[in-house]
């Protein structure tokens, strides 16, 4: 979806009012400030719009730079299958033989442009929740195993997400893909939280690498975490990727918010 604002001088004050309604969607937007006059300071890049140039206020990253991110993608998300494929034929025999139901379970979830996909995950549960009973894990849960307090300890529940990436709904690298439920807890609570699905999901994101993985069970923790999904969007690079991932083998052994 894509909305093109096109405020007149006086209309600036509603155009202000409409940003947060706005926000709360994915929608791509542009602005045509009226004879590109002041006090409009904006920052963007420049769009076409037949004859007409407009700046994208929000819009996913463009050009040929993601399709080299893609490939990246495809060729770490297959190294990492095979080279964890014994770790992950370890991990679904002791969720086995440690409790009932399946080793894999799907969850409904937000992805690109607010798009529902299902995420794949090792079962850390005695329960399977699907998007409309989701509940956080909180420390010391109930409902986690054994097996599953050290899969989600050291990050590997979240393996079977390579698939999600070669299947292209995810990518290595992004916001956290949240439960379809958690989105509509805090969509209103959190300005400018729907915009980062502007950028597909990722297995690992900038919020994480700065500690703000896991639980989210306070207003700042959230608000933090969707002030690093934004910067990440509006800072994208190759090298920012490569940053996050170097630092995501560290995280994984440091973290004290997965549980």
């Amino acid at each position: 979806m894509r909305w093109l604002l096109a405020p007149l001088p006086e209309e600036e004050e509603e155009l202000l009012k409409l940003g947060p309604s706005l926000s709360d969607m994915t929608a791509s937007v542009y602005l045509l400030p009226h004879m590109l006059t002041e006090p409009f300071i904006l920052s963007g890049e420049s769009v076409a719009f037949g004859n007409t140039r407009a700046i994208a206020l929000w819009e996913s990253p463009q050009g040929y730079m993601l399709a080299v991110k893609r490939a990246m993608d495809v060729v770490l998300a297959t190294a990492a299958l095979l080279v964890l494929a014994p770790v992950f034929g370890a991990v679904a025999a002791a969720i086995k033989l440690n409790s009932s139901g399946p080793v894999i379970y799907k969850q409904m979830r937000y992805g690109w442009d607010g798009k529902q996909i299902s995420v794949y995950k090792f079962r850390t549960m005695r329960v399977c929740e699907d998007a409309q009973q989701f509940c956080q894990a909180t420390e010391n849960d109930s409902r986690v195993t054994s097996v599953g307090r050290f899969l989600r300890r050291t990050s590997l529940d979240e393996i079977p997400q390579f698939y999600n990436v070669l299947q292209g709904s995810m990518s290595l690298v992004g916001p956290r893909p949240h439960p379809v439920m958690l989105n509509e807890q805090w969509r209103k609570k959190v300005r400018g939280y729907m915009l980062r699905h502007k950028v597909k999901p990722g297995i690992t994101g900038l919020a994480q690498v700065n500690g703000f993985r896991g639980e989210t069970d306070t207003h700042e923790k959230m608000e933090k975490r969707i002030q690093y999904d934004l910067m990440y969007i509006r800072d994208w690079s190759l090298t920012l990727d490569i940053k996050i991932l170097y630092r995501t083998v560290w995280c994984v052994f440091v973290s004290k918010n997965a549980y």
